[in-house]
């Protein structure tokens, strides 16, 4: 018997409408685009604001709100029909990275990040127990994305802080070289690495960007942000988008306006 597919949301979905809604749906290829980062200090707030945004279809399970939920809330999120990115950046010694994914991946988290500094043999420790997981569980195994370098950083506070010589961009490019020869699907990197991160590693290897912020919307923690119609077109695969739709108003319209354009 084939491994079980991952429950979904039917698609497209239409935002409610409203004195402003935004006419037209959200389609299934721009959905599948955009992750929402579900950074919230509880799995009601979470489920919450997942299911006002009909046309959702991934969230982001960070550090913040399994902290707070455990691993239930990624059950929950998927007993909604979401998809979910677990972002838990596990970086350790071999046998517990692969233990950790192991636990991840029975879950059925479909995407899990691994730091890249955890080294080769993590990264491929970290492989093998998340596709032992997924098959104990009879689910899809998950794609890990390798973190690179949190977007974060500033380059000269990079250097001085962590007394790394090579520029942002260089170690970036290392460490997600490193995570494809250990047989990792993906990678999370800021959007000004995208270019030249796809130029090395095409296709199906997954590229990851947070700091996406819409035109006009502040840029708050994050310091190498892009446009997501300019992520997109530089060689991203999905954008993780947070505040500027979790703090909006409408969280389903603000929602539509980051799909606008994608493909």
């Amino acid at each position: 018997m084939g491994a079980r597919p991952f429950p979904l949301r039917s698609m497209p979905v239409a935002v409610p409408p409203g004195p402003d809604a935004v006419p037209d749906p959200v389609s299934a290829a721009a959905a599948e685009r955009v992750i929402l980062a579900l950074d919230r200090p509880d799995a009601a707030s979470a489920v919450a604001l997942a299911t006002a945004i009909p046309a959702l279809r991934w969230v982001k399970v960070g550090l913040e709100l399994f902290s707070a939920a455990g691993p239930e809330v990624v059950l929950l999120l998927r007993e909604c029909g979401l998809r979910v990115f677990l972002d838990l950046k596990f970086h350790d010694i071999p046998a517990t990275m692969a233990g950790a994914c192991r636990s991840a991946a029975a879950l059925g988290a479909e995407l899990i990040t691994v730091h890249a500094a955890a080294g080769s043999d993590a990264l491929r420790a970290a492989q093998e127990g998340a596709a032992a997981g997924a098959a104990a569980a009879d689910l899809v195994p998950p794609t890990l994305l390798a973190v690179t370098v949190l977007t974060s950083w500033e380059p000269a506070r990079f250097a001085a802080e962590l007394a790394i010589a090579e520029p942002v961009e260089t170690y970036v490019s290392r460490l997600a070289a490193l995570a494809a020869a250990a047989g990792v699907g993906g990678a999370v990197c800021s959007p000004q690495e995208v270019a030249a991160l796809r130029a090395a590693h095409p296709e199906p290897f997954a590229l990851v960007t947070p700091g996406i912020r819409p035109a006009g919307a502040a840029t708050d923690d994050q310091r190498r942000v892009m446009a997501p119609p300019e992520a997109l077109a530089a060689g991203a695969t999905q954008l993780v988008i947070g505040r500027p739709i979790s703090a909006a108003a409408d969280p389903a319209r603000a929602f539509a306006a980051c799909c606008a354009g994608l493909t």
